[in-house]
């Protein structure tokens, strides 16, 4: 028994609302449960509630134990002085204020309802399954799991969002700068990003600005800033590069002892960093306002449009300094912008058409429904049950639904587990 499933049965009345009575036998009418508070304090907040003859407004507080106030030491507490309802599922103790005045209690034991207490048990006794409704989710009305698919996308994008604001205060407002390190991370992808964002957020973005106009320099800034043009070579290339680099680091007062080592192991060659250095470098070097080119595209073939890069021209024969390979473009793939417009593009959008006051929801809802459903092995899994990933929102929403709800056992907050209990 989870004191959250006594908090839904109060918050949806899955009780015997006709025949509530205290410990003491008085009779209780519920005219509001109350706001659902889910920080310190009391459960819930300015219910309405007859007790009785008389009419209450305060606060209700829920336990499993009526003993469990005790334990919690809320005799002590200040903030439990306008509890007028004590709800719990076995009622072991009275409980008094601290002026002695006892609170009513109401035992849900014999009120409760037992096709909600059984779907209850049957949900979280799941056990060495994937997820706790895994025997149930097919069932579940599309409309419903539709309608909870959207709303947690946007969660997600809104926790997205909230990392954005965190390096906007470390930019000192700058939204290229911030623009710039998300990019960033995102060319690294899972194994180079936090390497791309050091490097990203080793430089002030002052100096892409003024070097922006020079491919090379731009290249020799990143190469050199991420470690990779620190050794001796005979590669006409990459001299040309450190001349560059040692040039820009004299003149810029560079430095790198910060940035992590770029990882080249288990990666197909098109992710090897190189590339995706020498792909960003030439990004920049195309797009001189790209902030402004990304928050004025409305529509997927724009943001196809706007990546439509390639490599310096060494890397179109090279994934390595030191080795020739077979030539070919190394433009940036369908399936990688899609990553980037996910995972960096919405989530500026988003935050800042907030910091203006502007509301993007529908355009991003719109945009994130043009991407195809990633490929993980949570939208496998739960398409494994139901298909329900049908786009890039269905995905992000399921990573959100299975690891912020499903993990942690939250099926009492969850759309899909409310639809579940109350069957």
């Amino acid at each position: 028994m989870q004191e959250d499933f006594l908090h839904y049965v109060w918050k949806h009345k899955k009780i015997d609302v006709l025949n509530l009575k205290t410990s003491k036998q008085q009779p209780i009418r519920i005219v509001s449960v109350g706001r659902h508070n889910y920080n310190s304090g009391p459960d819930f907040f300015n219910a309405q509630l007859s007790i009785g003859d008389q009419l209450w407004a305060g606060n209700v507080e829920i336990h499993i134990k009526s003993s469990d106030w005790y334990a919690h030491h809320h005799e002590q507490d200040v903030a439990y002085d306008n509890v007028i309802l004590h709800v719990v599922y076995e009622h072991d103790s009275d409980i008094f204020r601290k002026d002695n005045s006892e609170i009513p209690t109401l035992e849900l034991k014999q009120v409760i309802n037992q096709g909600v207490f059984e779907n209850y048990k049957r949900l979280f006794s799941a056990k060495h399954q994937w997820i706790n409704c895994e025997t149930d989710f097919a069932a579940v009305d599309d409309f419903i799991i539709s309608n909870w698919l959207q709303r947690l996308y946007f969660e997600r994008l809104e926790v997205k969002a909230n990392r954005v604001e965190a390096l906007l205060t470390a930019s000192k407002n700058d939204w290229e700068a911030v623009l710039f390190k998300l990019l960033a991370k995102s060319f690294g992808l899972k194994v180079n990003g936090e390497a791309f964002l050091s490097m990203a957020s080793s430089m002030d973005f002052s100096v892409i600005r003024k070097t922006q106009n020079k491919q090379m320099a731009l290249e020799a800034l990143f190469f050199g800033q991420a470690g990779l043009l620190e050794h001796a070579t005979d590669v006409s290339y990459q001299v040309a590069l450190q001349k560059e680099y040692e040039f820009l680091k004299q003149k810029f007062q560079l430095e790198n002892s910060h940035v992590m080592p770029f990882q080249f192991f288990r990666l197909r060659p098109p992710n090897f960093p190189t590339i995706r250095l020498s792909q960003l470098a030439m990004l920049y070097h195309k797009e001189q306002h790209l902030l402004s080119e990304l928050i004025a595209a409305k529509s997927m073939a724009d943001f196809y449009e706007l990546f439509e890069v390639t490599t310096s021209e060494f890397w179109k024969s090279h994934y390595t300094f030191s080795k020739c390979s077979k030539a070919s473009a190394k433009k940036l793939t369908k399936a990688f912008v899609d990553l980037l417009v996910i995972n960096t593009i919405l989530p500026i959008k988003f935050s800042y058409a907030r910091h203006k006051g502007q509301s993007v929801v529908q355009e991003i809802s719109e945009l994130i429904s043009e991407i195809e459903a990633e490929k993980n092995s949570i939208s496998k899994g739960f398409n494994s049950l139901k298909v329900v990933a049908s786009s890039a929102m269905d995905s992000q929403a399921l990573i959100q639904l299975k690891t912020n709800y499903c993990d942690t056992n939250q099926c009492l907050r969850c759309a899909i587990g409310n639809s579940l209990l109350g069957k």
